[in-house]
Order: structure tokens, then C-alpha cells, then sequence
């Protein structure tokens, strides 16, 4: 726990108290940033920043407003808190918003290793992205590079709230990752690969990464256009992540207690196969979204949304559990000038029992998704137009790389026609392993 943050933080808050507020939230970010790329040997950027800011969140009443500020003396936040409080006593009443009850918080807080023992200097990560460009420009095939990048970040957050909440967190995170060309002229054609881990251990090695983007890159050359047809689907562990993205937009509390969902009419019922069971996890070690508490100071736990195919509940904060009379799922974040809303944490399907290898044997003839250009869904009715790219199967084998295709369907089949591979891996803060989705549109030439 970060004692000068909190203390910074209360402090806040108690301005927040005495120029007439009747309930605060202060929250204080202090940042440590820094990132390189480069082109072919050649720094092309260099960023380096630290930053401290505060942010307040005022209540007069049922009346609310939010602020934030990078300028830290006393008498500047006391003019800040000032300043917060009669935007407050002139917004309009919401009679949703507010506080925890002080007997909802959490008391326990648990080390789930998010900080890094090792730390990288500037010139370290320069080195590292030399040794990844080098790595893919060293294989057959590959003719330039599209850019290598490294990053490396450690946050320390402080919350304090007026019902009695006071908690800080410190987490990092690190990056590495490159883009290659392969061709030349209008039959170029790019791939990349990169890895990130809260452990700077964790980050895969430079020359794994070169090579994988290079193995990658060289797969798309010559890609064929395809025909427009109804085909079955695998989708890619690189992109199938991108499904849960819109399972969780769909369940968000928010959207549901504003009508504007897809899937507003079916909790409680069957969504996806009974094969199917996706796993919010706070609590995972070394998590990309770890949190024993959430924005809101709720006790945080695992759950499953979707259980053996079936919708169990909603994302919610407090205020749209409130809106839909239920209880809040721990599901709030929040920024330094932004209102709690709910969000998942550490999300994920889980695996099934075919590797992708074997799904595509059986599927016999479809097409394999490993990259998606654009995106035209419409939340509130759950169609879905995407462009793609990938590989195209026949006889139970990939014969060649694709190009300029669009997928269509619509998002409540496509939930009922999945099935999950059995190649699940923990990359980020939301993953899946590939998944068949069966009988979508292919538009081609």
C-alpha cells in the first residue's frame, strides 16, 4: 500500500467534505511510461513520461460531477474541490448514482503479483527490439520491416472515499512485439506478432517473437480472392477474444438498463452451447485485470456469466444494478476524470476438448480467420459484418492464404453455432481459444 498516494488521496477527499459536499470519491495516479520503436535499425520514436494526477468525483445530494487535475499543491486542489462541488450542485439529480453502504466494502486486500522484480531501462528495451527486427528480417521470405516496439509501464493508484473506503494497488506491465512485409510492390503483404506480461520474465524472447512474426508474415503470401458463400468459420486465437468483446458489451449493465442490447430479453436462458462457459476471474495470479476490490470498493470474485451455455447475469456497477434492481457484481471501473461503469476483469472461455488441428481435419472445407480489417456490428440487434483475412480449408487442410473477404451473421446464431478448441491461452485480459462458429456468410468477389 502506497502510504503518501492514500494520504494524498484522503486528503482530497476531505477538501471535497469541507467546501460542502455531501459525499467524495478522490482517486490519485501516479504513472511511470516508456516506449521505443524502431524501423530497420532506425529509432523512429522514443517516449519517456511520469505523471501524478488526482481525480474527484463530488456528490450534493443525488447531484454529481466529476474532475480531475495534474496540478497536486493544496490550495490547488482545494480550488478544484471547490470548483467540483458547484458543478455538482448544478447538474441534475440522479437518483441512481452514489456510494457504496459501508457494510458492501471491501475489507481484505490480496497480493496477486502484478509488479515486476525486474525493470527495464531505455536503452534494455532498445537492445530488445534490435534483437526481435533482427531476429524476423533473418528469415526467408521476408523483405522489410513494418516496425518493432517495446513498452514498459508501472502504475500506483490510490482510492478513498467518504464512506469510509481507503485502498492503494501498484501494478506493471511490459511489451514487445513486430510487424513484417512480405512481397514487394502491390503484392506486399503484413503480419505481426508480440507478447505482453505484467513480468517482464513473462515477455516472450525477442528472437521467439521475430521468428513467429516472420513465419506468419511468409504464410500470407499470394493470398486468392473466394467466391461469396455460406461456409463454416474457425476463428483464431489471434482474433476469437474479439467474440467475448461482444458477448461483454452485450451484458454490460449499462446497455441493458438502457434497452439497447441483443441480448436484453435473455438472461437466464440458453445463449451459447452447453459446451460453453465463460469465466470472469478478478482473482487470477499475475492477471492482466487482478483486483481484490473493484472502482466502486466492492469485494471482487470469480463468476461465471455464461455457465454451461447459459446467461447467469449481467455486468453491473452500482448504479445500473440499482436501474435494474439487482445486486452489483464488483464489475465497476473507473478513470481519473470518468464515473464508475461496469466492465469485466480478467475474462476468458473456456477451453474445449478438440485442438485446433483436429477441428480443422474435421471441418473439411471452411475458412480459418486470423485477422479482422473493420468493424459494422450493431449492438442493439446483435448483426455482424466484419472484413477478414486468413486461410481457406479443404480436404481437412489449410491450402492457402485469403484476402478482401467479409463475414457476416448475426451474433445470437453465432453464440448457438460456437465451439470452443481446446488451445486456450492467458495472452491479456480477455481470451479464448479458436472456435468453430458454423454456417456464416462469406462475401467475395
Amino acid at each position: 500500500m502506497n502510504n503518501e498516494l492514500l494520504e494524498l488521496a484522503q486528503e482530497t477527499m476531505n477538501l471535497a467534505l469541507k467546501a460542502g459536499a455531501t459525499a467524495a470519491e478522490a482517486m490519485v495516479a501516479e504513472s511511470r511510461d516508456s516506449s521505443i520503436s524502431i524501423r530497420h535499425g532506425v529509432v523512429e520514436e522514443l517516449e519517456q513520461s511520469e505523471s501524478r494526477a488526482v481525480g474527484l468525483r463530488v456528490f450534493a445530494g443525488q447531484s454529481s460531477a466529476t474532475i480531475a487535475s495534474s496540478v497536486l499543491t493544496k490550495d490547488a486542489r482545494q480550488k478544484l474541490a471547490e470548483r467540483v462541488v458547484a458543478m455538482a450542485k448544478l447538474a441534475p439529480p440522479d437518483s441512481y448514482a452514489g456510494l457504496a453502504d459501508p457494510q458492501q466494502l471491501a475489507q481484505q486486500q490480496t497480493d496477486y503479483d502484478l509488479v515486476s522484480k525486474t525493470y527495464p531501462s531505455a536503452s534494455e528495451l532498445k537492445k530488445l527490439v534490435e534483437e526481435t527486427e533482427a531476429a524476423g528480417l533473418g528469415i526467408a521470405g521476408i523483405s522489410k520491416s513494418g516496425g518493432a516496439g517495446a513498452s514498459s509501464s508501472s502504475s500506483t493508484t490510490a482510492l478513498a472515499f467518504s464512506n469510509g473506503f481507503a485502498k492503494s494497488w501498484q501494478r506493471t506491465g511490459f511489451g514487445l512485439s513486430i510487424s513484417l512485409v512480405a512481397g514487394e510492390g502491390t503484392s506486399m503483404v503484413r503480419d505481426y506478432y508480440g507478447s505482453s506480461a505484467n513480468h517482464f520474465e513473462d515477455v516472450e524472447s525477442p528472437s521467439y517473437i521475430g521468428a513467429k512474426a516472420a513465419e506468419r508474415t511468409v504464410a500470407r503470401i499470394n493470398p486468392h480472392k473466394l467466391e461469396s458463400q455460406s461456409v463454416n468459420v474457425i476463428f483464431d486465437r489471434r482474433v476469437s477474444a474479439s467474440l467475448l468483446g461482444h458477448l461483454a458489451g452485450a451484458i454490460n449493465g449499462a446497455s441493458i438498463a438502457r434497452g439497447v442490447s441483443f441480448l436484453k430479453e435473455k438472461l437466464g436462458q440458453q445463449v451459447f452451447k452447453s459446451n460453453v462457459t465463460i469465466v470472469d476471474d478478478p482473482h487470477r495470479l499475475r492477471g492482466f485485470s487482478s483486483k481484490s476490490f473493484d472502482g466502486e470498493g466492492l469485494p471482487t470474485g470469480r463468476r461465471n456469466f455464461i455457465d454451461k451455455g447459459i446467461l447467469t447475469s449481467w455486468v453491473m456497477d452500482l448504479r445500473s444494478a440499482r436501474q435494474l434492481n439487482l445486486q452489483s457484481t464488483a464489475s465497476a471501473s473507473r478513470g481519473l476524470a470518468s464515473n464508475p461503469s461496469p466492465s469485466t476483469s480478467n475474462l476468458h472461455m473456456e477451453a474445449g476438448t478438440s485442438s485446433r488441428e483436429e477441428m480443422i481435419r474435421a471441418l473439411g472445407k471452411g475458412l480459418l480467420i486470423t485477422e479482422f480489417i473493420g468493424n459494422a456490428n450493431n449492438a442493439a440487434t446483435g448483426d455482424y459484418s466484419r472484413g477478414a483475412s486468413g486461410f481457406w480449408i479443404e480436404n481437412g487442410e489449410i491450402q492457402f492464404p485469403v484476402s478482401e473477404i467479409t463475414v457476416a451473421g448475426n451474433l445470437n446464431q453465432m453464440f448457438l453455432n460456437l465451439t470452443p478448441a481446446s488451445d486456450l491461452e492467458f495472452r491479456g485480459a480477455t481470451n479464448a481459444p479458436s472456435c468453430l462458429v458454423e454456417g456464416m456468410t462469406l462475401a467475395g468477389r
